[in-house]
């Protein structure tokens, strides 16, 4: 067998572990695999452990294998944080809920009890009075998010970022995969098709697929909706040449369906799924707060397994569509730790809890507005007429002043009669605005010293 072949099966096996947080036999690695045959998997597992890849625990029949995750630094505004032992992994920071959340979805999976699709979880969430994100998170992702572009047409401001998003975006979501791309690879791999030798071809079409999903969401951001036609047709984008059967990309379930690593069982009775699926969107479509919206999907597309794969990455493209309609900054999923991401999933699919995936949610929302607001925050470009009018300015802000005049209308309007009659009315308004922030700060703007500031101040005419 040549090294590549090993190479690309020691990826796989690491793939897969590192979607079983709680850990994995090798029975279920077989199960998953399927072509590598098992004396093969015992060698390449050895050599993952031996390597530091991955954790080996256990013997004989009980031993399992878990990802190892690196430490990152926490951040500063850490909420709560568990306290880290030896080897602690990458996490966000987690609230109380949260972290009982994620000390239940560890304990071993026998010791958890099997759950199945709870349709009334569902038809509890009543949009408009229903609340998954409580105001005052809502507030704080509101005034993050808001950007320059508020008001304009829908896809104004991730279009204005569509360089870096078409990157970020796909790379992290996939690595969400467990896809081994580097962020260098994948952008070799978007911008010039460059594929790397020795990994399956199938991770750069997980990445390929992402980004021609972001672009065509952008380019219907007018007409993206939450309903049956954008989500099958986003599914069929996001899973193309990645299933085993073409023939179910971009359609709803219609077999049974069982998920590695967790006691949930979804359901597999089509109609059943296409009637919830349904539902789903309809309460997606009514709710008006746009984070509401977006981790509404987030939470319930997942649980519900409406296609056959690929429904985490449906659910975290969906969340970005009411991003992009109300110009909010998009999610891009960056230095999200696959394991919190993964268990705070497992925290919905089993105990029906939102809270551990609200966590991330919050934090990598947080941390997409960071990557992105700084870079595409740049000053306004100057009005035409206040270069134009730049001296006149300076003057009649002077007259004003010296004179101890207040700001009154027809003050400025005085102020204002050497103007061109085209341009009076816009010159007012700005000599109105000039007069209305006019404090010690600002009067070197206007050559005035603080004296004569201080006696039209005195004089009462501040406005």
């Amino acid at each position: 067998m040549n090294q590549a072949t090993s190479a690309r099966e020691l990826e796989a096996i690491a793939a897969v572990v590192a979607e079983h947080p709680e850990g994995v036999g090798i029975s279920g690695l077989h199960e998953a695999l399927g072509g590598i045959n098992r004396r093969t998997l015992q060698r390449r597992l050895a050599h993952l452990v031996k390597s530091g890849r991955i954790i080996g625990e256990g013997q004989s029949v009980a031993r399992v294998y878990k990802p190892r995750i690196r430490v990152s630094p926490a951040p500063e505004s850490a909420r709560h944080m568990a306290e880290p032992g030896a080897g602690y992994e990458a996490y966000v920071p987690v609230s109380s809920a949260g972290a009982d959340i994620r000390a239940r979805i560890r304990q071993p999976l026998a010791q958890r009890c099997p759950a199945g699709y709870d349709r009334e979880f569902l038809e509890r969430y009543e949009p408009g009075i229903s609340q998954y994100l409580p105001d005052p998170i809502r507030l704080q992702l509101h005034e993050i998010g808001y950007t320059s572009a508020a008001g304009q047409a829908a896809g104004t401001y991730a279009k204005s970022i569509i360089g870096r998003l078409s990157l970020d975006l796909p790379w992290a979501s996939s690595r969400l995969e467990g896809n081994t791309y580097t962020r260098h690879e994948a952008k070799n791999l978007i911008e010039s098709g460059k594929l790397v030798t020795g990994k399956d071809v199938l991770e750069a079409q997980m990445i390929l697929n992402h980004k021609a999903a972001i672009e065509i969401l952008l380019e219907n951001a007018d007409e993206t909706g939450f309903d049956i036609f954008t989500f099958r047709n986003l599914h069929a984008v996001l899973s193309q040449n990645l299933l085993p059967d073409d023939g179910v990309s971009g359609h709803l379930r219609r077999q049974p369906l069982k998920i590695l690593g967790t006691a949930f069982h979804p359901s597999a009775m089509p109609q059943f799924i296409e009637e919830n699926f349904t539902l789903l969107l309809e309460k997606a479509g009514a709710i008006t707060d746009p984070f509401e919206q977006a981790f509404f999907l987030m939470v319930h597309i997942p649980y519900l397994q409406p296609f056959v794969n690929v429904n985490k990455r449906v659910s975290r493209l969906g969340a970005n569509i009411s991003l992009i309609k109300h110009n909010l900054c998009p999610m891009s999923f960056l230095d999200v730790p696959g394991i919190a991401y993964t268990e705070g999933t497992l925290g919905v699919y089993e105990f029906k809890r939102i809270e551990l995936l609200r966590d991330v949610f919050v934090w990598a929302y947080e941390r997409s507005c960071q990557n992105y607001l700084p870079a595409a925050t740049t000053p306004p470009a100057p009005d035409p007429l206040k270069i134009r009018y730049q001296q006149e300015l300076v003057t009649a802000v002077q007259m004003l002043v010296r004179g101890k005049l207040a700001a009154t209308e027809s003050n400025i309007r005085r102020a204002a009669s050497a103007i061109p009659e085209q341009d009076r009315e816009a010159f007012m308004r700005l000599l109105a605005e000039a007069m209305k922030y006019l404090d010690e700060g600002r009067i070197a703007r206007y050559r005035l010293n603080r004296s004569e500031y201080a006696e039209w101040a005195a004089a009462g005419k501040t406005p």
